[in-house]
Parts: C-alpha cells; sequence; structure tokens
C-alpha cells in the first residue's frame, strides 16, 4: 500500500490543517461557556454561508439526516409532494417522501440530464412542497434552482433544496430565490469531516408544518433551545469546533472568490480529461464546478480504475453509483481544493489508464488544464 493518501472525491473532501487542528483539540462541556461561544459565532457564520436571515438548524448527522428532517417536518401522510430527480441524490429525495407517506408525483429524468423549470410548470400545482436537488454529484449536474424555485413558488409549494454539495461551491441564494428550506451537510465545499447536516428554514416553512411524528429531528425543539445557544441535544463538540474554523476560512476566502475557484478548477478538470481524450458525461458548463464525471473507457469498468488508483497509487477518485456503477468515475474539485489538486488526479488517471493498455494521448492533460486555469485569470 503507498504512504501518500490523495484524495479527489465530491465528498468527503480535505480538511484544512486550521480545521483538523481546531478538533483535535482537548473536548469541552457542551453545556459550558467555552463551547456556547463557539456554538454562537458557528451558527451566525452559517447564516452568512447560506445567505439568509433564516435560522440555520444544526444536527450531528449526515446530509441525509437533514434531508429527511425536511420530509418530517414538512409532510404529512397524504400530502401531496413534487420530487425532481436527475440521479442518485434527486432518488434519495423519491424514497424519504415515500416512507412518510406522501402522495408523490415523482419528475425522474435520465440520469445526467439537467432539470427544466418549464417541466415542473402544471405538475407543482396542487403540491405542499416541491423537493430539488441543486447539485446532483452522482452525475455532475448542477441545475438551475433559481428558475426551478420560482415556478413551484408561483403553484404557491414550498421549496425544499438539497444543497450538501453545492453550498459554498456554487452560487446559492437561499432569501433571493425564496427557498424555504436548504439543507447541506460538513463534509463536502465546507472542508469538515462528516457527521454534520445544517438545515436553513424559512418562517412560511415553520408555518406550514406537519403532524409526522419526530424527535430527533424536530425543528421547533432544535430552534427553541439553538436561541438560548443550548443544543437540544448532545452535539458533536469537536465537529463543530472544526466547523467554525472552516467556515471562518471560507469567509475570509469570500464566497464569490470561492464561487470562481470552483468554476476554474471545474474548467481546467474537463479540459484536462477532455484533451486526454475521454469522454464527458457531466455538463461541459461553467456551472458544472462541483465534480466532473468522467466517461470510463470501452471494456474498462470504472470501479476497477478507481480501485487500482486507490490501491497502488494511493489516489482516490469516486465510483459510479447505481447503474452507472462501473460506467463512470469522477473527480472533486469542491472545497480545500487547488489547481495542483486537479492536476495531480489528472496525472493519476493517465498513468493508470496506460497501465490498463487503453490508448489516450498522453502527456497532454495537465499542460491543458493548467493552460485553461491561467486563461481563466487573464483580464
Amino acid at each position: 500500500m503507498p504512504e501518500k493518501r490523495y484524495l479527489f472525491t465530491p465528498g468527503p473532501t480535505p480538511a484544512p490543517p486550521e480545521v483538523l487542528q481546531a478538533m483535535s483539540a482537548p473536548v469541552i462541556h457542551h453545556r459550558g461557556a467555552d463551547f456556547r461561544r463557539i456554538y454562537e459565532e458557528c451558527l451566525l457564520r452559517l447564516k452568512e454561508i447560506f445567505r439568509t436571515e433564516n435560522d440555520v438548524l444544526m444536527f450531528a448527522a449526515s446530509g441525509t439526516g437533514g434531508l429527511e428532517s425536511a420530509v418530517a417536518n414538512l409532510v404529512s401522510p397524504g400530502d401531496r409532494t413534487l420530487v425532481v430527480s436527475s440521479g442518485a441524490f434527486g432518488e434519495r429525495w423519491a424514497a424519504l417522501n415515500k416512507a412518510y407517506g406522501a402522495d408523490l408525483d415523482h419528475l425522474a429524468y435520465e440520469w445526467g440530464e439537467t432539470p427544466a423549470a418549464e417541466d415542473i410548470r402544471g405538475r407543482a400545482d396542487g403540491a405542499k412542497v416541491v423537493f430539488l436537488t441543486h447539485s446532483e454529484t452522482s452525475t455532475g449536474v448542477v441545475a438551475d434552482i433559481q428558475a426551478l424555485a420560482a415556478v413551484a413558488k408561483e403553484a404557491g409549494a414550498l421549496v425544499v433544496v438539497d444543497g450538501v454539495s453545492s453550498l459554498g461551491a456554487v452560487p446559492l441564494e437561499t432569501d433571493l430565490w425564496g427557498l424555504d428550506v436548504v439543507v447541506t451537510g460538513s463534509q463536502k465545499a465546507l472542508m469538515t469531516p462528516p457527521g454534520l447536516a445544517m438545515v436553513s428554514v424559512s418562517e412560511e416553512a415553520y408555518a406550514r408544518l406537519g403532524t409526522a411524528p419526530r424527535f430527533y429531528y424536530d425543528w421547533e425543539k432544535t430552534r427553541k433551545a439553538q436561541a438560548k445557544l443550548d443544543a437540544p441535544f448532545t452535539p458533536a463538540v469537536p465537529l463543530v469546533a472544526g466547523l467554525n474554523v472552516a467556515l471562518g476560512l471560507l469567509l475570509e476566502e469570500g464566497l464569490e472568490a470561492a464561487f470562481d475557484r470552483h468554476a476554474r478548477l471545474g474548467r481546467a478538470c474537463r479540459e484536462g480529461i477532455k484533451a486526454m481524450g475521454l469522454e464527458l458525461f457531466s455538463p461541459d458548463e461553467e456551472r458544472s464546478a462541483v465534480v466532473t464525471t468522467i466517461v470510463s473507457p470501452e471494456n474498462l469498468d470504472s470501479s476497477r480504475l478507481v480501485a487500482h488508483l486507490r490501491d497502488k497509487h494511493g489516489v482516490t477518485l469516486a465510483p459510479g453509483q447505481g447503474h452507472l456503477k462501473g460506467k463512470v468515475f469522477r473527480i472533486g474539485h469542491i472545497g480545500y481544493y487547488d489547481i495542483f489538486d486537479i492536476t495531480s488526479a489528472l496525472a493519476a488517471v493517465e498513468l493508470a489508464l496506460i497501465e490498463f493498455d487503453i490508448a489516450i494521448e498522453r502527456g497532454v492533460a495537465v499542460g491543458r488544464a493548467l493552460e485553461a486555469y491561467e486563461g481563466s485569470t487573464r483580464v
């Protein structure tokens, strides 16, 4: 096994040293003044990242826990809902709605397609909630949430968005776009290890809470406790400390600068892949700044490629999911990444493909990626 490890997935993503240092400090009590100061600062910083004046609720959970909290609090059995999906995580919205007894209308696109606002016009009529996925990391598609949300709001529906991999990576305007609920996780663009879910909730969403049984994910319970800086249940203290530092780093960089960085890294990755002679599965557009999804060469199972990179070279990429398993692989570029991470990932893919005797254009991917990255910074 190689000693050095490289993580190039869209989640979990690497954490900056400052974040890891904060997490390695001695554990403090979650009811004490020291933690309350960290907790308060972290909650305030989250509102800046979400670009909202609403409460941002925090749970010790994965991003899926945050998604479930939205369904548990808003959907009563028999409520009509609309789920728009174009990949694995959109389908997770559908599975959660079924689990809570919703009267579900599922607008399911082919994986890799981009949802269109006009397609939900009419279908959102009568729906209490429309569930959307901003960044579909199984495919690389980043949807036009502003346009989709506008149609849903016209129909009188609440708008709930899976922003687990998009928040902090690409523009997401919670209040400006009228998004009632946005869910994210700590392990993506927020540069913190997995284990925290954050959920922004509008006043309109609070006014339309459902009747499904809930306890741990009860928004009202969490909201009241957070108002007193007293979490309703024991929080993940080291993770909150780490997240607070990560949010500070992101705000110091500036959200617009972070969005630009991610767009440039995505462009560099796509150009490097194309220069190698490989086919993109994810859209070749500026919005696709979260993850680049690549079609595996013919007769090469992408799971074998991913395993080979991990076991021989210490490089971890993401495999395909669902019916794309074995057909695609993915390179993440959100969070604590720079251009040298992208060129390292591209060089590793090139080396592995050569080792599999795949005929590719050799020695051009890194140069083309650097050109694309450099060119995107010129005035």
